[in-house]
């Protein structure tokens, strides 16, 4: 399938989807829990449906019906080990978490595996911690990815771990509570931190304990209970983001509503990345409003919001001068090498576009339109997505489907507030 975005602008209110990222940590705790629980405006996307359906092998009543609310009754803790192949589709956030989960079972063997994309995605470290901890966990091809088999149990101790992706240390947060024994995690490098303290939250928000030493080092108690909860999604900061840079381009007035500034997510600092580009944005209690405004290259470290590279990859080309984003490596082991992918497509459209080893420098530029690929990634589909707003001819994006994973009504909220997209 194919995305056409048209030169329009933008103008009117938009109310963002729930969080990918809590929605995905919802299933899996209200999972692990004991009792009911009701998780409120939900993700409806195909990452979230992959973690539902997941949860439900590990033994997990999840109802699904109402799209406003789940209904999920827990294995208190107790997973059961599925027959069936664990296939999580093209979550990776799914895949991590559901790791940890497998090595809970009582010694049965468990393969979870996905699409061709997450066969391609690292997991080394968080693969060495769980066999530290008790669990004997192998990559089936001998090469730190997807296929895995998992035999449990996972049953604490001691362990180091170079969380260079934040999905490794979450998943021994949200599952080490569970073991029984106690668990010391030495972590020796730390990416994506605000995604870290996310997770935190979710163990703060249902009584687990915990020692956080400085982020250093974690000190997690076994043999922990939860018990079932009610929870509201928030809106999703990713998925706003590219509202955010699509507005700071072409809006005339835009209010995009739905988010909780108080939330941990870290894409939230892309408000902030976008003011310091001189965007014009200001905020009425949880609304964030934006309009057009000349926009300025910089340097913007990116560890911490990998997920917003490939917006503001684009939205770099039409800032004057310079922008540099750095400090970003591991947005080359996303869906897609995002640093590569974004610095080819965009080129393709007259960009001016450098990889760094670590992000992109992009000069100003004239972009044109043209055909890219998306890569099957839905943020680079999404994102090429913005640059057909500011240019003469269209911008066609081939593997337009890639943004069901996410945001199945990215196009709809857009044309809503006057883009046209098709």
């Amino acid at each position: 399938m194919q995305l056409i975005s048209y030169r329009s602008g933008l103008d009117g209110s938009v109310r963002i989807p729930g969080s990918k990222s809590h929605t995905i940590r919802a299933v899996a705790f209200a999972s692990l829990a004991e009792g009911n629980s009701v998780i409120k405006n939900p993700l409806i996307s195909l990452d979230a449906k992959s973690a539902a359906r997941v949860y439900s092998q590990f033994g997990g009543d999840i109802d699904t019906t109402d799209d406003s609310a789940w209904n999920i009754s827990g294995f208190a803790g107790a997973p059961n080990a599925p027959t069936e192949t664990i296939d999580v589709g093209n979550s990776g956030t799914t895949l991590r978490m559901a790791m940890g989960t497998a090595s809970l079972t009582n010694s049965a063997k468990v393969i979870c595996t996905g699409d061709s994309q997450i066969q391609s995605r690292p997991s080394g470290p968080l693969l060495k911690s769980l066999n530290d901890l008790g669990a004997k966990v192998k990559s089936l091809r001998g090469n730190d990815k997807p296929p895995f088999e998992i035999v449990g149990k996972l049953t604490g101790g001691r362990t180091s771990m170079e969380a260079t992706s934040s999905q490794y240390l979450s998943s021994l947060l949200m599952n080490c509570p569970f073991a029984p024994g106690d668990t010391e995690i030495i972590i020796t490098k730390l990416n994506e931190k605000p995604y870290v303290d996310m997770t935190l939250s979710w163990l703060d928000m249902l009584g687990l304990k915990y020692e956080n030493r400085d982020y250093r080092q974690f000190f997690i108690p076994g043999r922990q209970k939860i018990t079932g909860f009610e929870y509201e999604v928030p809106g999703d900061f990713s998925s706003a983001t590219f509202f955010f840079c699509a507005a700071a381009l072409a809006g005339k007035r835009v209010s995009i509503e739905g988010l909780n500034l108080r939330d941990e997510q870290g894409d939230k600092a892309v408000i902030g990345f976008l003011k310091q580009m001189g965007a014009d944005i200001e905020t009425i209690d949880n609304t964030i409003i934006l309009r057009k405004a000349t926009l300025r290259g910089l340097e913007l470290d990116l560890n911490a919001t990998p997920d917003a590279l490939p917006a503001l990859a684009v939205t770099a080309c039409f800032a004057e001068g310079t922008t540099r984003l750095i400090n970003v490596e591991q947005a080359r082991i996303k869906e897609t090498d995002r640093i590569r992918v974004m610095a080819s497509e965009l080129n393709k459209l007259g960009g001016k576009v450098k990889e760094l080893p670590d992000g992109l420098e992009i000069q100003h530029c004239k972009l044109h339109g043209g055909v890219v690929e998306g890569y099957d990634d839905h943020r680079v589909v999404m994102a090429m997505s913005i640059a057909g707003l500011m240019t003469a001819e269209p911008v066609k994006i081939n593997g337009a489907e890639a943004a069901a994973v996410t945001f199945p009504d990215f196009v709809d909220l857009m044309n809503q507030l006057g883009a046209k997209m098709e």
